[in-house]
């Protein structure tokens, strides 16, 4: 029990360290837009609402937001600035409950007859390579058998990362020739796990998006060809974002969501930036659960996401 209490301090450490950026600059904010005031009135609103944006949480979230802090402070007379980080924390925490971002226990492959087939999407650029690479080792880890498709066909440099990040945690990645048919790559690896019973697959995709059309048809094309080979693959399409682009993200998520039907988020690079609230925004707007956060280079810094933990992280336990 001591290791995985051990464990458990562990990562909440590395999400507050990773979290800290954000927490600084919104919570300063906040404290700015409160002081001298003793209750919360329009002005008081006006500049939080200013601050939930200008930390990339999103105009229609921030303005949920502020809808529902308006609702409490008309019912609840006594409400002052003092406890606007108590309402503003639950208020978040209810959003992110109503979006399901809380679902995942662990790294698991939730089917009864594996394997459990993941296709990742995502632009160059947001760390989808290296978020596989991140995946497969938890996995791995967890006494899971994993298998790679390395299906970006059309960037030599996308295989070869693939390639390193396979050797680094001593999994198998299906490759075929630059250029080849990303669709075929897929079968390859999904035929490959079936026969050697792996638990969990993971399919990288090219990332691109100049035309979202020839990117729909690439994916769309990609899900058949597995099905031909496991009728219900892929079980969960999960689109890699890069956390630190802020607003760039939101038109990210919403172009491959037209593009694609996406099941999941993993959000990276949240340790380097004060962009946090972004979380919460893409959740709220596309009501797709934020699965995995990425805190860190290291192989341990991709983490579950927690909304209970999350919000603990940011506004500090709840007393």
């Amino acid at each position: 029990m001591g290791f995985f209490n051990f464990f458990s301090k562990d990562k909440k450490e590395t999400l507050d360290k990773g979290l800290s950026k954000t927490k600084e600059s919104v919570f300063g904010k906040i404290a700015r837009a409160v002081a001298g005031k003793t209750k919360v009135d329009d002005e008081v609103l006006d500049n939080l609402e200013e601050v939930l944006i200008s930390s990339d949480v999103g105009v229609e979230t921030t303005l949920n937001i502020i809808g529902r802090i308006e609702k409490r402070a008309a019912t609840e007379k006594y409400m002052n600035a003092q406890e606007l980080n108590t309402i503003l924390r639950d208020e978040i925490a209810a959003l992110l409950t109503e979006n399901r971002s809380d679902d995942a226990d662990d790294f698991e492959a939730p089917i009864a007859h594996p394997p459990y087939v993941i296709m990742v999407v995502g632009v160059n650029g947001v760390g989808k390579t290296t978020t596989i690479g991140k995946l497969a080792y938890q996995f791995k880890k967890a006494g899971k058998s994993v298998y790679l498709g390395a299906a970006d066909t059309f960037r030599a440099a996308a295989v070869e990362q693939l390639d390193i990040w396979g050797e680094r945690v001593g999994v198998p990645v299906i490759k075929q020739k630059m250029g080849a048919d990303p669709a075929s790559v897929a079968y390859d690896t999904l035929s490959s796990a079936m026969a050697n019973r792996a638990d969990v697959v993971i399919i990288d995709t090219a990332g691109r998006l100049h035309n979202k059309v020839g990117l729909m048809n690439e994916l769309t094309k990609i899900k058949n060809v597995m099905k031909k080979v496991l009728p219900d693959a892929p079980h969960e399409v999960l689109l890699v974002l890069d956390g630190s682009t802020g607003q760039n993200a939101f038109e990210q998520a919403k172009q491959f969501t037209l593009a694609t039907e996406v099941t999941a988020l993993a959000i990276t690079k949240l340790d380097g930036t004060a962009k946090g609230g972004v979380v919460i925004g893409i959740s709220d707007q596309f009501k797709i659960p934020v699965k995995y956060i990425g805190l860190g280079e290291a192989m341990e810094d991709l983490q579950v996401f927690r909304r209970k933990e999350f919000v603990d992280s940011l506004f500090g336990e709840k007393a």
